[in-house]
């Protein structure tokens, strides 16, 4: 996944935690930039179906 354009982020995690992360991620064969992309997409998209989800059902409760 491209990341040109995209602004960068900062966040906080231990020495040993970052390591054997990049460690898992080099196992499986991506990058824990691409790692973390996914899982937050992933996160982004289901909460957006729920508020979909939850703002249809009201819709047909107040119709």
């Amino acid at each position: 996944m491209t990341t040109k354009g995209t602004p960068g982020r900062m966040v906080r995690i231990d020495d040993e935690v970052w390591t054997a992360y990049g460690q898992l991620c080099e196992a499986e064969g991506t990058t824990r930039a691409d790692d973390i992309r996914r899982h937050v997409h992933a996160r982004v998209n289901a909460w957006r179906k729920k508020q979909r989800d939850t703002n249809a059902a009201k819709n047909i409760a107040n119709s």
